[in-house]
Order: C-alpha cells, then sequence, then structure tokens
C-alpha cells in the first residue's frame, strides 16, 4: 500500500505539531509506524491523501453514527451557514437542540451547552464541588474523563490511596482530590465513602467504558453507585459523551435505567462539529452562573452550526429501528470475527454493545482496567496494520472502541470478517 504523501506530511508536520498530531492517539505510537492523513469520507468510507480507500471503524471516535457526510446534515448546514458561523448570543437553534436533549434525557431538567465533551466534564465537575461544597471526586481506573486536571490521574498502590497525576503539569496537590477505583468493584467504592464521609462530591463513570475498550458493567454496578450515592450525600454523574444517543436514544442511563445527578454528552450531539453539554437536576443546576456561584462560559458554546449539525443527527436518529439495525450490524460483525478467531486459534475476548465493541487479545473476559491491560498489544500492532493493508481502518489501539454506523453494509461487514480472517493467519 502507497502511503507515501502521508508519511510526507508527517515528517512536515512534526516540525510544527507536537508530535505530528493534535491529539497523542492519532500518532499511532502503539502501532509503530507513522499515521494516515485522512483527505475525505463519505458514508462507511475515508480515503487517505494517497488515495487509499477503507471501511472506516474510527468514525470521528464516535460522532459518525450516521456515517460520513450525511446528505441530510450536509444540507442542513449549508442552508444556515449562509446567515453567519457564530454570534456569542443566544439563537433559536441552541433552544431546539436543548429541547431535543431534554426529551430523550429527562434525568437533565436543566442542561448547559459547550464546545466538547472535556469541557462537559470539567464543568460538571465543578457544579458537583460547587453544589455540595466538598472537593474530592471518586472515578474509576481506565474511566477516560477528557484532560481536565481533575481527571488525569492514576490509581496509587491500593484501591483506597489517593490519585497521583497521570501528566506533567498536574499538581500532586490538586490531584490527591482525586480518588481512585477499579470499574465493576462497588466494595471498593463503599470502602472509600466510608473512609471520606461527607467528603466527596461526586462519583463519575462511563456507564459503559469506552475508553480502555468497550467494558459493560456487571449487574448490579450500576444501581449500587446510584445507592451508595444516596445514602452519602454524593452527586452520580454519567460520562456519556461515547455512550449518549449511541447505546440507546437516552443513552446508557435508559438503558439500564438509573437517572443519574448529572449527565455529559459530547460526540454525537454535534454531529460530527465541535459540541458538548452537562446538565441534570434542577436543584443542582441553578447552582450555575448566572442562576447561582459556579462559574462556566464559552465563547462557543451554542455555535449555529454545531447546534445545526447536532439537531438534523438527532431529528434522523429518532425511529427505535436505528438502534435495532446497529444491534443486528454489531452482533452479525463480532460473531463473524470471533469464528475466525475460534477457526484461527486466535485468543480474542470481545464486548460489546450497541453500535461499539472492542477486540482485546486476551484470554481472559475483560471487566475492568487490570484485565485490559492483559491483552496482547504487540498481537494487536501486527493486526491493525494488517487489516489496514486489506482496507479496514481501525482505532490505532488497543484500548479504543470500534464504532460501527448506519452507513456500514452487509457487503462491508462481509469485507471486514474476510480481512479479518486473513489477517488472523498473519499474526
Amino acid at each position: 500500500m502507497n502511503r507515501r504523501k502521508s508519511i510526507r506530511l508527517y515528517q512536515k508536520a512534526l516540525d510544527m505539531i507536537p508530535g505530528g498530531v493534535n491529539s497523542p492517539v492519532r500518532a499511532f505510537k502503539a502501532i509503530g509506524i507513522p499515521p494516515t492523513f485522512i483527505e475525505r469520507a463519505k458514508g462507511s468510507k475515508v480515503w487517505d491523501v494517497d488515495g487509499n480507500e477503507y471501511i472506516d471503524y474510527v468514525g470521528s471516535w464516535g460522532p459518525m453514527i450516521l456515517g460520513h457526510a450525511h446528505p441530510g446534515v450536509v444540507a442542513a448546514l449549508n442552508k444556515v451557514i449562509v446567515n453567519g458561523t457564530s454570534f456569542g448570543a443566544p439563537t433559536p437553534l441552541e433552544v431546539e437542540l436543548a429541547t431535543r436533549v431534554k426529551r430523550l434525557f429527562p434525568s437533565m431538567e436543566l442542561l448547559r451547552m459547550v464546545s466538547s465533551g472535556t469541557e462537559a466534564v470539567m464543568s460538571a465537575i465543578r457544579v458537583a464541588r460547587g453544589y455540595t461544597g466538598r472537593e474530592k471526586i471518586l472515578k474509576f481506573e481506565g474511566c477516560y474523563h477528557g484532560h481536565g486536571d481533575s481527571l488525569l490521574v492514576k490509581a496509587g498502590s491500593g484501591a483506597t490511596t489517593f490519585g497521583v497525576p497521570d501528566s506533567l503539569g498536574i499538581p500532586a496537590d490538586f490531584a490527591r482530590h482525586t480518588l481512585t477505583v477499579p470499574f465493576n468493584d462497588l466494595q471498593a467504592v463503599k470502602t472509600l465513602v466510608e473512609q471520606y464521609p461527607a467528603k466527596i462530591a461526586c462519583i463519575i463513570v462511563e456507564p459503559i467504558v469506552g475508553n480502555m475498550g468497550v467494558v459493560l458493567p456487571e449487574a448490579g454496578f450500576l444501581e449500587g453507585l446510584k445507592h451508595i450515592c444516596q445514602q452519602g450525600r454524593i452527586l452520580l454523574v454519567f460520562d456519556e459523551v461515547i455512550t449518549g444517543f449511541r447505546v440507546a436514544p437516552g443513552g446508557a442511563q435508559e438503558l439500564y435505567r438509573i437517572q443519574p445527578d448529572l449527565t455529559c454528552l459530547g460526540k454525537i450531539i454535534g454531529g460530527g462539529l465541535p459540541v458538548g453539554a452537562y446538565g441534570g437536576k434542577r436543584a443542582v443546576m441553578e447552582k450555575v452562573a448566572p442562576l447561582g456561584g459556579v462559574y462556566q462560559a464559552g465563547t462557543l458554546s451554542g455555535n449555529p452550526l454545531a447546534m445545526t449539525a447536532g439537531i438534523e443527527t438527532l431529528n434522523l436518529l429518532k425511529s427505535r429501528m436505528v438502534y435495532q439495525e446497529l444491534e443486528r450490524k454489531t452482533s452479525y460483525l463480532t460473531e463473524g470475527i470471533s469464528n475466525c478467531a475460534g477457526e484461527k486459534g486466535v485468543s480474542l475476548s470481545i464486548n460489546k454493545t450497541t453500535g461499539m465493541f472492542t477486540l482485546f487479545f486476551t484470554e481472559r473476559p475483560v471487566i475492568d482496567y487490570e484485565t485490559a491491560k492483559m491483552s496482547d498489544t504487540s498481537r494487536f500492532a501486527r493486526f491493525f496494520i494488517e487489516m489496514m493493508e486489506q482496507g479496514v481502518y481501525l482505532p490505532p489501539s488497543q484500548f479504543e472502541a470500534w464504532f460501527i454506523s448506519l452507513a456500514h453494509t452487509r457487503k462491508d461487514l462481509d469485507r471486514t470478517i474476510d480481512a479479518c480472517d486473513s489477517a488472523f493467519q498473519k499474526i
């Protein structure tokens, strides 16, 4: 496969952009080859600058649930762009999108638009602290909630230790207010809550994890978190930046019938443009300025183009049949891959939910960060390269989700299964 133009662009970018990319995972460091530069996309396909065509399972890391350049979204954007791209003032479009979001997420009695999922989470954490008057937060190992200082921490030695910074530039004194425990471990949560009574402002969780690969909550885990929060007067925050509008119209909270106190949204809510939102119970959100003393602002919040893309995307996702189709496609593809792996003697653990899944190169079931880390990352790197050679574009990391869109056809899925079958023979 010819990738000369991508390599030249990467070498040029290295002189101007840290690592040659504007988001770390795009650098292909886990794969060991220069990244591919994408020139255009349509439906289920992307084309790189060298003209190579790929079936795409990155989907801009989740937002492209309709497929790339959906005609309805493109037409809607073309219609509004002539009116201007940003006003720094309220518009009818943000009211319209908020109305749709609130209808699908009843737990979000009040909500605020922002420009990214990271911004949504940072703001929700600040609101939780402002509402409760507490400083500490609790998160789960392997759950990524954006690059906010409070959240870029990892576990210390043992489940009941303070977090330590997982990035340079984060003061240790600041990071110590973040507590970390293993995902799916209710007892570890209870231990910390008992150890720090009336000190934890919120528990934040991806209800279905997408950032150490797809990891599902075990039976009773989310219900247990809700109960612990109610007992300790702690706010429960669902980070549904990935799962919102993907696993169900109302996200994982609809799927599991649990209403959190605060919800963070991103990705699909903007239809591929930069958008996020956070919201929750009225009493909590009334702490946000200008109603209350928790300050949060944004020049491009409620941007008319982003609102338009979000409105059109949600309009096209209204039918329940959409999610039935996504589920059928996900099951068809993962079952086909699993069968190929079994025939070739390749050990895989596949975790899936509607429209997203991960192939972990490990024999053990993956239920948390520790079991995810047991995956054979070298084998994944070889698998990635083989798949790319056969025209299938995957997330360039073992610890990411593959995303299926409504634009993926049975032909795409069969081609992907055949590519996996061939790749398994070589790795």
